[in-house]
């Protein structure tokens, strides 16, 4: 009862009752079952460029919207970088701070990404606290949409949840895909023709069948999204099942990357810009703020040797690597989590201490 008690104190300072927080804001992905169990929506929308005949594979064409402090949407950006299809595909990138996505109607209480210009007033958080500045790496919506729940209406999608990546096609005003790994895999192959890098490759034919079930067994369900099944679980039993689950599979993760460079011996390829994601933000957020403290990555000499490999290794992916809107977006956007959005000082330990990996084989 009490802790029901401050979670409605929580969500009635937020001016949003409880039960209708947890249902209608479904831009956050934060859907738990009967039991307390965290579950992630689906992606609902997944065409393919050039494989779709209404969405060749034309440069200008095409417009990538991201959050910086998102996983997912992290490594897209990242992978266009690799690739050079910044003069090819525009991108936005939004506010790393939930905000109203309809704040003209005080009946809509959904919360979620919005668009803010560098130099703008800070932001609040959904409580009210905080002062988030919007800093020099916001890249507002071309056509003016104050949040991507905007965008996702443009192309006739009113149901959220309303997520990162999205890959919009600006000709025909519709959603080609919000799905990351397709949208990954787009980025990395169907441009070619207008990539300054088309020799970039993070889906190598030969590792292929082996690095989708290593995603699909171990790193996906249990270290990328294993960190929102400790941290947003709502009963002690999932929260259990989540964290040993986590663990174990970074301890299978730190045997192999012992002796290999990346996960598919010295090619760095997609899974390890996926795990990478995860890892970066473990121990400034997941740590503390998921509850996934057993260990620390730092404690992990490989998983923490590959963290800074991969920061150090790729010039894009230390570009886009923004430790202060990944900080700020989970500190301050989840008031059942954090009700003050007060962001701690630690950053976690230097990624530019040198990781010596260079010479491990496959």
């Amino acid at each position: 009862k009490a802790t029901v008690s401050v979670l409605n104190c929580i969500a009635l300072r937020c001016g949003i009752p409880l039960a209708l927080r947890e249902t209608k804001n479904m831009a956050t992905n934060l859907r738990t079952d009967a039991a307390g169990a965290f579950k992630r929506h689906d992606s609902a929308h997944r065409h393919i460029v050039g494989e779709d005949p209404d969405f060749p594979a034309a440069a200008g064409r095409y417009h990538l919207y991201v959050a910086l402090a998102c996983p997912w949407a992290a490594a897209s950006l990242q992978v266009l970088h690799m690739k050079g299809l910044e003069g090819a595909i525009t991108y936005s990138i939004v506010h790393p701070t939930w905000g109203r996505t309809r704040p003209e109607d005080p009946k809509d209480d959904h919360y979620g990404w919005i668009f803010r210009h560098p130099g703008d007033p800070p932001v609040a958080g959904p409580t009210g606290h905080g002062a988030n500045a919007c800093d020099s790496a916001l890249v507002p919506d071309p056509e003016g949409a104050k949040t991507m729940r905007e965008v996702y209406n443009r192309g006739g999608v009113e149901p959220g949840p309303f997520t990162t990546p999205l890959l919009f096609d600006k000709q025909r005003r519709r959603i080609v895909s919000n799905e990351s790994m397709d949208v990954m895999r787009m980025l990395n192959g169907a441009f070619n023709a207008h990539a300054k890098h088309p020799d970039v490759d993070l889906y190598p034919a030969e590792h292929e069948a082996a690095l989708q079930a290593l995603n699909d067994e171990l790193v996906y369900p249990h270290v990328n999204n294993g960190v929102y099944r400790c941290g947003f679980a709502k009963a002690q039993e999932p929260y259990e099942a989540a964290v040993e689950q986590l663990f174990a599979a970074l301890d299978t993760l730190e045997t192999r990357l012992t002796t290999s460079r990346y996960l598919a011996g010295k090619q760095f390829t997609w899974l390890d810009l996926r795990l990478y994601q995860t890892l970066v933000r473990f121990d400034p957020v997941y740590h503390t703020y998921f509850k996934c403290n057993k260990k620390r990555i730092a404690d992990y000499p490989a998983l923490w040797g590959f963290t800074r490999d991969v920061y150090q290794t790729h010039p894009s992916v230390r570009a886009w690597t923004n430790m202060a809107h990944i900080k700020t977006h989970y500190y301050t956007s989840h008031p059942t989590l954090n009700t003050f959005g007060i962001v701690p000082a630690g950053t976690g330990a230097d990624l530019d201490e040198p990781h010596g990996r260079e010479a491990l084989g496959a």
